[in-house]
Formats: C-alpha cells, structure tokens, sequence
C-alpha cells in the first residue's frame, strides 16, 4: 500500500501532462487542418523547356519534373527509401528474392475513362527495358512479367535484384496505357506530348516555349485529392528573370536549384521565401566531364590524366558552386552508402599536367597550342556553362584550347548520343536508389547504346567494370557489395572514361504558401497530390 500511495501523485501528474500535450497536439492538428486550402494554381517553373512530357525513354531532370503529375508508378517511397503503395496497394518478394507479386488498385481509370489493369504495367516495364536509358539494366534480370488476373502482376528473375523493390516509383518507372502505346513507335507516339496517365492532373495543353497547363482530376483514385485546381508549368530561360519571378511572385515553387546561386543569399531573406535541400535523395549525383574515348587527343589516358591535373575541385566547388558541392574523385557520392572516399589518384597540379602532354608527344606551338578541343555543356541551368568557362581558362594555362559550344537541349542530346560529333561534354548524372541503376549505365560496354541519352556516351568499355557491375547486380551480402563498388570506384578513378567533379546540393525555391510540395525522395518531381496552397 505504501508503494502504492507514494506513485500516486506521481501517476496523476503524469496523466495530467499527457492529456494536456494531447490537447495541444489535436488543437494543432485542427489548426493545420483548417489552414489546408482547397483550389488555387499553382506556377513551377521548369528549365529549360522539357523535351516531353513522359518519361517513358528519358531521365533529363526537366521531363521528370512534370511526368508524374500525370503518369503515376507502381510505388511511392519515404525519405528512408522504404516503398509505400500507390498503383500497387500491397507486394510480396520471395524469399530468394527471384519473385515479386504485386496487388494493383482497383477501380483506377486512366484519364480517357479506360480502366487499369495488370497489362498495362506488363506493357510498360517491357517497353522502359527497350528504350529507357536505365530500365535495360535495372530490369536485366527479368526473365517474365505474368498476368494472372487483372489486378495481378508478377516479375520472375533469373537472379535476385536487391535494389529492384526501389525502382517502381513514377520517376524510375512509369506506368503508360497499353491501348495508347501499343502498336505504335513508342518514341513518336502523340501521347509523349499530350499525355493520358492514372495521376492527380490531367493534362490540358502544352504552349510551346511559354508553358504547360495541368488541370485538377476529378476522378482521382485517391478521393479528396489532388487540393490544388491547376499547375501552370512556366518556361522561363533566362537565370534572372527567374529570381525577378520569384520576387514579384509570378512563379511560386522552382527545384534543380532554379535561380543562380549567387541570388540565393537574396532570396533566403525575402520573407515570403524560403529554401528547401530535401528531396534530391533520388537525384543526388555527380557533375562530370565525359571524355568521347574516340577522340584522337582523349582517348589517350596521358591526355585525360593531364586534364584531370590541370583542375581545381576546389575552385570549382567554392567559385561555382559558391559552396554549395563536395568534391568527389569518383561517380558514387559522399551520401552513398558504397562511397569510397580515398582521394583522387590525380590531384590538382599543374606542372605534372604539362610535363604529361609533353611526354605524350603534344608539344606547343608558337602560340602556346598544344591542340584544340569543343566542349558540350548540359544546357541544364547555368552551371554546367559556368563549369566550361572555368575549364577553358584551366587548360589554357596546360596548351590546349578549347572552344565552348553552346546549344538547346534537344541539339545537344543529338549531338551526344546519336551523332556522337563531340569531344568532350559537361553533363550531370544521378546515383539514383543504387549504383547498379544509376551508375553501371555510365560505364558498362552494353550501355553504349546510339541514340539513348545518359548512358555510356564516352563509349568506354572494360570487362573488369563489367564483371564487377554484374556481380554487384545480384550479390545479397552487403559488406560484398561495398567491396565491389570500391573496386568499381579505384578502376574508374584510375581509367578516367570521365572526369568527376563534385556532388552538387540542390536547392528548392518557394513561396511558404506553398505547402506539401517536398514529402518525398523524389522532392518536386513527385505527383503534387498533396500540395496545397494556403490563400
């Protein structure tokens, strides 16, 4: 009894504490959910241009931006990576890790009234495995997509994928209509442009080189959802003119960090914004050069091993980036968790730069030339083109000139992997949910694949990396799997088929009237479902 009266005191203040902080929580949540504000439109801006609006046979950041509000994945995922449902309400992975069973949602409808089912998603992961530039390797183990039922899918493997449970969401893989794609060049099919998905927006009408207008679904399977009534999807090019956006409020929410990052500074005490670094955890990756290995000069190693030496990560971090990077040596980044952070085996040093070029027969002119090089900047933002001017101005303290050639998107994706009428290029790629999707498609023989952006465009092919990548693809053990990935990362550094940099932080600009627009990995390329706009 005495145990008992000398806790009773104790328990009641106890029991008065909780229920006070319960109270206050649920008048917090009443107040949010007060504030949450039905209707509105919302304006993202997005450079440059897309080049589509599916992401059936692309991975260009600006195309991932808007596919999603339309076309919607099988998954969803946390900030930890673990997947949530979305077309999938439930799955099963067997445990050899060779079957995945997945539970469709019933009663979605695409946007043209036609119903979803599981030949919809057969269709389309057969069709991502032959022009989606990561889908051949992320799928390279499927050896058959069945479809029991309408609302049943499953994927056989040859061998076990462990990263593949991370590779449904709309981003990575998009779920298109069969009845749409079926029949037709999948890559000139009209339904890239005016897209039909199962997702929040429907598309109402592209207006070229101004914007793209989404309008709110009615009939969305997710009842109450989407809040807003409209996305107004901008296209504003100039980097300026998009900071003067943001100010005078004409454009609410911009990712892929949308203005300079000089201004940034600026923005971030403007009262009515604000700046978001979460939800790159997808996008996180390298900005490069990628040497075009059948170049006369760079496919030379001393060449590539003088370029290296000839630059400053540092400069290029602190002068470019104004901080906003790590300087890596190697194409998995800092937040991977198969990062190997040993240093570079060519650190910045110019007299060992030239002292290569002079043994590799290249001596200068009377000019000072050794010879000349084109360089191709991503035309993404302005980083990549203030990269090359840096890049110029290096080199020509080493002999050789180079030229900074700009052109559109479209122009430079030609020019890359279809022409191949370059010699090297500035372009930056993600490390994704794994380095077998994210990276092996950089640097593996097979993903030298004419016409397909962001794969192997220096045309590097190594049977040691290839080996590797494949072992890595189905090897279950972690502590293997790092073992592998570092010796990837030593051969690559050492190899040089391309040139890491750094590993940009990207920042999301946006008015704080807009809420829910960052709840994922996948940040503003997610379907904006929950975004809402407070009035």
């Amino acid at each position: 009894m005495a145990i008992t009266r000398s806790h009773t005191p104790l328990t009641r203040g106890l029991l008065f504490a909780l229920i006070r902080t319960l109270l206050i929580a649920l008048a917090v949540t009443a107040q949010f959910a007060a504030a949450q504000t039905r209707g509105g439109t919302l304006n993202f801006v997005v450079t440059p241009e897309p080049t589509a609006l599916v992401d059936l046979a692309t991975t260009a950041v600006n195309v991932l931006k808007v596919s999603p509000k339309v076309t919607e994945g099988l998954l969803d995922y946390d900030f930890n990576f673990q997947p949530k449902p979305l077309l999938a309400t439930s799955w099963e992975v067997s445990g050899d890790g060779r079957k995945y069973v997945f539970h469709l949602r019933h009663g979605v409808k695409w946007h043209d009234g036609k119903p979803f089912t599981a030949e919809d998603v057969a269709f389309s992961i057969q069709t991502l495995r032959q022009v989606h530039p990561r889908a051949k390797t992320t799928f390279a183990n499927v050896t058959d997509i069945a479809t029991p039922d309408p609302y049943t899918v499953v994927i056989s493997l040859s061998k076990p994928a462990p990263y593949l449970i991370k590779a449904f969401s709309a981003t990575e893989t998009p779920i298109v209509p069969k009845h749409i794609y079926d029949g037709s060049d999948v890559l000139t099919n009209p339904a890239n442009n005016a897209p039909i998905g199962t997702g929040p927006f429907r598309f109402v009408k592209w207006v070229r080189g101004s914007y793209i207008e989404y309008a709110r679904n009615d009939d969305y399977w997710d009842k109450g959802k989407p809040w807003l009534d409209r996305i107004i999807v901008k296209v504003i090019d100039d980097p300026a003119a998009r900071t003067v956006a943001f100010e005078n409020g004409s454009v609410d929410l911009g990712g892929d960090t949308p203005v300079p990052l000089s201004d940034l500074a600026r923005l971030k005490d403007n009262p009515k914004l604000a700046i978001e670094t979460r939800g790159y955890e997808f996008q996180a990756g390298a900005a490069r050069i990628e040497f075009n290995l059948d170049n006369p000069y760079l496919k030379n190693p001393k060449v590539r091993e003088a370029i290296a030496s000839a630059l400053d990560r540092e400069v290029i971090r602190k002068v470019i980036y104004y901080g906003y990077a790590t300087p890596i040596a190697g194409p998995i980044i800092p937040t991977n968790r198969y990062y190997d952070p040993a240093p570079t085996p060519y650190p910045f040093n110019v007299e060992h730069a030239n002292a290569l070029l002079d043994a590799a027969g290249y001596p200068r002119n009377g000019d000072g030339v050794r010879f000349a090089l084109t360089l191709d900047p991503l035309p993404i933002g302005d980083l990549p083109t203030r990269t090359a001017a840096y890049i110029k101005s290096a080199l020509a303290r080493v002999g050789i000139a180079v030229t900074v050639r700009s052109q559109d998107l479209p122009a430079y994706l030609k020019r890359i992997y279809t022409d191949r009428d370059f010699d090297f290029s500035i372009n930056g790629m993600s490390n994704l949910f794994d380095p077998v999707a994210g990276v092996a498609r950089l640097y593996t023989t097979d993903n030298f694949r004419h016409g397909v952006p962001f794969t192997n465009g220096s045309h590097y092919s190594n049977p040691e990396i290839d080996q590797l990548f494949a072992q890595a693809a189905v090897e279950t053990d972690e502590g293997k799997r790092k073992q592998l990935f570092a010796s990837i990362q030593h051969i690559l550094e050492r190899d040089l088929p391309d040139l890491n940099l750094v590993s940009p932080q990207y920042v999301t600009v946006y008015s704080r009237a807009v809420h829910n627009h960052t709840i994922s990995p996948d940040g503003t390329a997610a379907s904006f479902a929950d975004a809402w706009l407070q009035h």
